[in-house]
C-alpha cells in the first residue's frame, strides 16, 4: 500500500496512452466541434461521468453540448455531432445511439481503443486512445489499474486538453469563462 508508487503508475499510464493519440485526428475533432451546432455525448458507467465533464466544459466555452437522454437534450440534426465514449466499441447502448445518429445525418466521433469495433461502421472519426479494454487486444496498452480505469482517466484528461485547444484557437479570455459557470451554488 504505497501512495507515491500508485500515483506514479497512474500518471505514467495516462501519459503513455495520451502520447499515442493521433494529433491530426485531434485537430480534426476540434474543428468538428467548433463547426457543430450541437455536440451530443453518449457513454456508459464511469466513461459517462468523464463525458458529462466534457459536455459541461464545452458549455463553459459557449458550445452547446448535451448528454443523450438528459431532459434538456434537443433533437439531433445534420449539423450536429455525437461523441461516443466506448473503449471496446462494443457496448450496446452507444452502438445503437451511434446508428440512430448516423441515420439522422449527424457526424459520429468515437473515443475508444478498438479500431475494428462494431461502432466503427457508423464512425466518421475515431480518436484512438489505445488503452487496455475488456477485449485485451494485443495492441492495447497494458494497465496495472482495475478494469477500464485508465480509459476513464484518459477521457477526462483528453476533454481538458481539447478545451484548452479550443480556448487557444478561439482566443478566449479565461476570466470571461466564469460567465458560463453555474451560479446557483
Amino acid at each position: 500500500m504505497d501512495y507515491k508508487k500508485n500515483k506514479n503508475i497512474i500518471i505514467q499510464e495516462c501519459n503513455t496512452a495520451l502520447e499515442k493519440v493521433n494529433i491530426d485526428d485531434v485537430n480534426t475533432l476540434v474543428q468538428i466541434i467548433l463547426e457543430a451546432k450541437n455536440v451530443f455525448f453518449i457513454g456508459i458507467g464511469r466513461v459517462k461521468l468523464g463525458l458529462e465533464a466534457f459536455a459541461k466544459r464545452l458549455n463553459h466555452l459557449g458550445i452547446r453540448a448535451y448528454m443523450v437522454g438528459d431532459i434538456n437534450e434537443p433533437a439531433m440534426r445534420r449539423d450536429d455531432v455525437l461523441i461516443v465514449g466506448s473503449g471496446s466499441g462494443e457496448s450496446l447502448i452507444p452502438i445503437a445511439i451511434a446508428k440512430k445518429a448516423k441515420q439522422l445525418g449527424g457526424k459520429i466521433i468515437h473515443l475508444g481503443s478498438n479500431q475494428h469495433s462494431s461502432i466503427s461502421k457508423f464512425t466518421d472519426l475515431m480518436i484512438r486512445i489505445p488503452v487496455q479494454t475488456k477485449l485485451y487486444l494485443p495492441d492495447e496498452i497494458n494497465s496495472r489499474q482495475p478494469m477500464s480505469s485508465l480509459f476513464e482517466q484518459c477521457i477526462l484528461l483528453f476533454a481538458d486538453i481539447i478545451a484548452m485547444m479550443i480556448i487557444e484557437k478561439q482566443n478566449i479570455d479565461l476570466k470571461n469563462l466564469w460567465s458560463f459557470h453555474a451560479n446557483l451554488e
